[in-house]
């Protein structure tokens, strides 16, 4: 009975681990062809804004090279400029504007559309201090000082402070493959913190807040800034070699876009924050960014039965999600 019971355990482990395989197989033909219709499609659409761009390419050509001599050819001076400054400040600029709204509770054009209803309201401003100093932490100690390997990277490249601007639609290319590369390192990076080991004494600081803010996106363990925050956004311009403007477009980007996932807020017109703040609320569901690992590997099933994926979309109204797909009222009793 023993040898039966160790035979079967090891066929199961071996039937899991031949599931896992497919499953990352199958990833890689999804997000490589995906990746290909992307910029099929993209290349009809670039077409005609590329000819809008082209208007205003002269503009956007001349002040780049008055930056570029602004600086008087100081490639690290730019570099710190473009990956450091700009995308710092866009990533306090707007969360600036939601801490506002998470200790006073106005403007109500903003609060109103709070996804956990009763929570942050106000915010423990204990916590958010807490939070402020961590994020500031792992900018100034954690994720400057890896822009300076990225440097000598940019500048192997040699691409990276060309006078001459990356075309549109080469642009769009190198943030299609940017969005692939971080959500492939993301999604199992963070799979990876979530083992019972590394969850205790490392990304258990994050998952704190159960109803995340904008600057959360960024409160978390030093160890996973980098593994989980850092190194999958940077790891595509490195690869590609990009330009210093593609560089700072795309950290700028990537910062707001994680603030927009972790506010709290499902506003209008912007993309819906609902998959990760799920995420948070049930810590073992929606790993990833885009969603593309999660639903191949089954991690956002739960996700799918719920409320908050039917209203996981952009808003394009000013009626909050919450009041037309409200959730459903929990039982008494």
């Amino acid at each position: 009975m023993k040898k039966d019971s160790g035979y079967s355990t090891m066929a199961a482990h071996q039937e899991q681990e031949e599931k896992l395989w497919a499953a990352v197989k199958m990833s890689a033909l999804v997000l490589g062809s995906a990746l290909l219709i992307f910029t099929a499609l993209m290349n009809s659409v670039s077409w005609c804004v590329q000819k809008i761009w082209d208007t205003s390419g002269y503009f956007w050509q001349t002040t780049w090279l008055k930056l570029y001599y602004l600086f008087e050819g100081r490639e690290w001076s730019l570099f710190l400029f473009g990956a450091a400054l700009v995308p710092s400040l866009a990533f306090w600029c707007f969360n600036g504007i939601l801490m506002v709204a998470d200790v006073t509770g106005k403007p109500t054009f903003i609060t109103r559309y709070r996804i956990q209803l009763g929570k942050n309201d106000p915010v423990d401003t204990q916590k958010l201090r807490q939070a402020i100093y961590t994020a500031l932490f792992n900018q100034f100690f954690v994720s400057f000082p890896m822009l300076v390997p990225m440097f000598y990277v940019m500048k192997w490249w040699g691409n990276t402070f060309s006078k001459e601007l990356p075309t549109f639609q080469w642009f769009l290319v190198e943030l299609s493959i940017f969005t692939l590369i971080e959500e492939i390192l993301f999604y199992y990076s963070h799979r990876l913190v979530h083992l019972p080991l590394l969850y205790k004494h490392i990304h258990k600081k994050h998952h704190e807040w159960t109803a995340p803010i904008g600057v959360v996106s960024i409160y978390a363990h030093p160890l996973e800034h980098i593994l989980s925050n850092t190194l999958p956004v940077m790891t595509g311009p490195m690869l590609m070699g990009s330009h210093m403007v593609s560089i700072t477009a795309w950290f700028s980007l990537a910062l707001v876009t994680t603030s927009i996932s972790h506010c709290g807020y499902h506003l209008p017109f912007l993309p819906s924050p609902e998959f990760h703040d799920f995420h948070h609320l049930k810590f073992n569901q929606c790993y990833g960014v885009l969603g593309v690992l999660d639903y191949l590997h089954g991690t956002d099933d739960v996700f799918r039965q719920s409320k908050a994926y039917e209203r996981h979309r952009v808003l394009l109204s000013l009626t909050p999600l919450s009041k037309s797909i409200p959730d459903i009222p929990k039982r008494a009793g």
